[in-house]
């Protein structure tokens, strides 16, 4: 069943940092204050659905969603991404010497508190031999989005996320994502950390340096 338009409304307007007693209250607070002719008759399906919808979160992250998570073992990554618990997942292949690797960490930090239906997690491609030659991975960043442990989308770089390779925002990757389906609804707005670009700056390694726009080349 769908989340109803306002209670999603509402718990991305004034998401909690914890599923405590005080934050459901306030939660409940919020979806009453909504000038809605309409609250009335459905009043108790609302509060029954925000109820459920803070208690599945609470689930979510007491296994690990909402976090952005180094993955240390690649077979611990492979069991992660095939858990029923972690049905959707997006994961980034990276180097710690590549510097689009950590613009690409900013961005995946920004999204991962703010979409629970979704597992953010990370590992360095030194620690994943196996699964580099296997996926074929050959440029980093490299950030593949998994449905019931198959992979749907790969991001290899920058590539299609902006206008051009560098100036791509958390909105940019969160639409490719929505696109790919590993994200359940929009929820990046405004400006502020959803307006971050991809530029790399005066951070950027010299091996980033000397590397086309598209990414860096691992293999």
């Amino acid at each position: 069943m769908p989340l109803d338009a306002k209670v999603a409304s509402v718990l991305d307007k004034h998401r909690p940092s914890t599923t405590d007693s005080d934050d459901e209250d306030a939660l409940i607070s919020a979806l009453e204050d909504e000038n809605d002719s309409s609250l009335s008759a459905f009043r108790e399906q609302r509060l029954q659905q925000l109820h459920a919808e803070v208690a599945r979160a609470k689930e979510m992250r007491n296994v690990g969603h909402g976090s952005y998570t180094e993955v240390m073992d690649e077979k611990a990554l492979m069991e992660m991404t095939t858990a029923k618990e972690n049905r959707l997942c997006v994961v980034h292949f990276f180097h710690r010497d590549f510097g689009r690797c950590g613009v690409m960490d900013g961005h995946l930090e920004t999204l991962a508190p703010t979409h629970l239906d979704t597992r953010f997690l990370r590992i360095n491609v030194e620690a994943a031999p196996f699964l580099v030659t296997k996926l074929n991975i050959k440029v980093l960043p490299c950030v593949l989005a998994f449905v019931d442990g198959i992979s749907v989308d790969r991001i290899v770089g920058f590539e299609g996320l902006g206008r051009t390779p560098d100036t791509f925002t958390t909105r940019d990757l969160e639409a490719r994502l929505l696109r790919a389906g590993v994200l359940v609804r929009a929820k990046i707005t405004g400006e502020g950390a959803g307006g971050r670009t991809g530029t790399i700056g005066k951070g950027r390694s010299k091996k980033a340096e000397s590397d086309e726009d598209e990414g860096d080349d691992w293999d």
